[in-house]
């Protein structure tokens, strides 16, 4: 994930959020963004190598004002171990996919089968009327795969959100 500016010095932005691995926790971040009228365009959570903690990628917008906010509000929790600002350019970002897309033909079954190769994508499910596809990677690519097969008809969309892994 690139951060982007929208305007007036808004921006997408990724924080990495090492926390406690314990029920609550996932509430207790998700509402201070809510009280404090920040939006989560994105939040993933998951065990990291030390079952103890859990990894949340966070992905936001602001200015500079709102982001360094966000980190002070962030470090305040209990439950928050360490905060970190993810670099772009020093940070692997990956989302996962799933989309159910309208094939009702075997010709339009294989050209979907030849656009998920070339995407490195997954067919997960094959049924008489539709194709689900898997796709792995980072937004603009997952964006770039969804374009391409909107004039099949899409029926369904899951995203993940960004999960994300400093280089090094």
């Amino acid at each position: 994930m690139v951060a982007v500016d929208k305007g007036e010095g808004m921006r997408e932005h990724s924080f990495m959020v090492l926390v406690e691995h314990r029920p609550g926790v996932m509430q207790q971040v998700s509402s201070l963004f809510s009280r404090r009228r920040f939006n989560i365009d994105s939040i993933t959570v998951g065990a990291t190598e030390n079952p103890d903690i859990a990894r949340m990628t966070i992905r936001t917008r602001g200015d500079e004002r709102i982001l360094a906010q966000i980190v002070k509000q962030l470090n305040k929790l209990v439950p928050v171990i360490k905060v970190i600002d993810l670099d772009p350019e020093g940070t692997v970002f990956r989302e996962l996919c799933l989309v159910k897309i309208s094939a009702p033909t075997e010709e339009k079954k294989g050209q979907l089968i030849q656009y998920a190769q070339v995407f490195r994508g997954s067919i997960v499910d094959v049924s008489p009327k539709s194709v689900t596809i898997e796709i792995t990677g980072d937004m603009s690519k997952i964006d770039a795969f969804l374009q391409l097969v909107k004039p099949f008809g899409i029926k369904e969309v899951a995203r993940t959100g960004a999960t994300a892994l400093q280089r090094g």
